[in-house]
Order: structure tokens, then sequence, then C-alpha cells
């Protein structure tokens, strides 16, 4: 059974814009074409479709999903390259954890140190949150 675009999302649960870019992208092979020119595809897209969703719930990105298509399209098993891949993507995420504790920690001192009630009058200079905000900038930009 051939299905349109709309019913190809419908089933797979994405976006009728998410098929075309995924065609556009590589990801899924080209569609046929009816006589009036729509898309039409088979059912093995729908799982395709089901597949790319799965792999990015797993929070790996549209380039490692190609890789794995490309390993499966060749008739391989994609496991092997699967696990890489997932301990590369682990790696990434220890590191980006490490990143957001430190940002955390950073925004509890800032909480603590400038709260609401601590702010001076209007029209004394700078305020306290102000002036951390620019030494921190001029960190950043080493000056």
């Amino acid at each position: 059974m051939a299905l349109t675009v709309s019913k190809l999302a419908t089933e797979a649960g994405v976006r009728p814009d998410t098929v075309r870019y995924y065609e556009r992208a590589g990801l899924l092979p080209p569609a046929a074409r009816s006589t009036s020119g729509y898309r039409m595809y088979g059912e093995e897209a729908v799982d395709r479709l089901r597949f790319i969703k799965g792999v990015q719930s797993f929070g790996l990105r549209l380039r490692e999903v190609r890789d794995l298509l490309e390993v499966m399209d060749r008739g391989l098993c994609p496991c092997g390259h699967t696990e890489g891949l997932v301990r590369s993507r682990i790696a990434e995420l220890d590191e980006e954890i490490g990143r957001l504790r430190d940002v955390r920690k950073r925004l509890v001192r800032l909480a603590e140190e400038f709260p609401a009630g601590a702010c001076p009058d209007p029209g004394a200079g700078r305020w306290p949150c102000e002036e951390e905000f620019i030494r921190k900038g001029g960190e950043l930009s080493g000056t």
C-alpha cells in the first residue's frame, strides 16, 4: 500500500514537513511519485521514521541517525556502531552535566549575594547585580 506524505506522517507520528525534510536530508529514500506528482511511500517508511524518532529519543542527533541508517542500508547490523555512538554521547552528556552543575552553583551564589531586598535606592549609581554582571562580562572578554 502506498502512503502519501500526510498518511505517512500520521502513521509515524510526525508532521508532514518532517517527512519532506528527512527526504531532503537523505534520511528517507526519495519517494516514488504518483501520476499527479504526489510523493508515495511504502509501509517500510513508517518503520524508518519510527526508527529515526526512537534514535532521537535517546538524545542522538540526526548525523548519528544518518550514520546508523547508512549501516543498516548496507545490510549490516548497526548494534556495534550504535554502541560507539551511545558511549560518545554519554561522554558528551557527562561533560554537559558538569558544566550545568557549575552554572547552577554560580546562580545560587548570585541569588544569595544579590537578593532583591538588598537593592539600594535608584540614583545611587549602579546596582550590585549590575556591577557583578559587568565584572563577569569583563572577565569573559579578557579585559
